[in-house]
């Protein structure tokens, strides 16, 4: 029988300073049993740090034909492809192909994620961002997770500073650009 997914609340007071957003977020994030904690973890933080209006967690790991994280305008279009950890370079290739903007995240050795999109051709990769977090963050932010969660996240400079269910961890968010 086949293994259901994990659902988990989020409660999340978000404080951009960078970008001036400031919401309360009530989020339901499912957890694929193929899915890591690690991922799951980044693709919160992608949300996160991309919120928008019109912004959607897809299907998730399940979801081939979509990114981790959509941002769609009024009328349904897609207008930012998010994708989270290492994908593939044609998934991204055509995410900023149909999307006006493309950026990646991960929880991934930033050299190593690159590395695999050398000599490929992906559409205006010299504009999309691989931006990364630092192992021991997503470490300590991953033991801190529970099915019901209390999270503060506060972004000043890019320097992410997250409260989970008490426990607080920091770190500079990487950023490359893909081309």
């Amino acid at each position: 029988m086949a293994q259901s997914a994990t659902l988990h609340n989020f409660s999340v007071q978000l404080a951009d300073v960078d970008r001036g957003v400031y919401q309360d977020l009530e989020l339901r994030v499912a957890r694929h049993p193929s899915e890591t904690a690690e991922y799951m973890l980044t693709r919160l933080l992608a949300y996160c740090l991309e919120y928008e209006d019109g912004i959607a967690f897809s299907e998730g790991i399940s979801a081939t034909d979509d990114p981790a994280v959509l941002v769609r305008d009024l009328t349904g279009r897609i207008t930012a492809w998010i994708e989270v950890g290492a994908p593939d370079w044609e998934r991204i290739h055509r995410g900023s192909k149909l999307a006006g903007r493309a950026a990646v995240y991960t929880h991934r050795d930033p050299e190593k994620v690159l590395a695999q999109y050398a000599g490929k051709r992906i559409h205006r990769a010299e504009t999309i961002p691989l931006y990364s977090f630092d192992r021991d963050f997503v470490d300590a932010a991953v033991a801190a997770i529970d099915r019901r969660n209390t999270v503060t996240v506060s972004v000043t400079e890019r320097q992410v500073f997250v409260d989970i269910n008490g426990t607080h961890v920091s770190t500079v968010v990487g950023e490359r650009m893909l081309g």
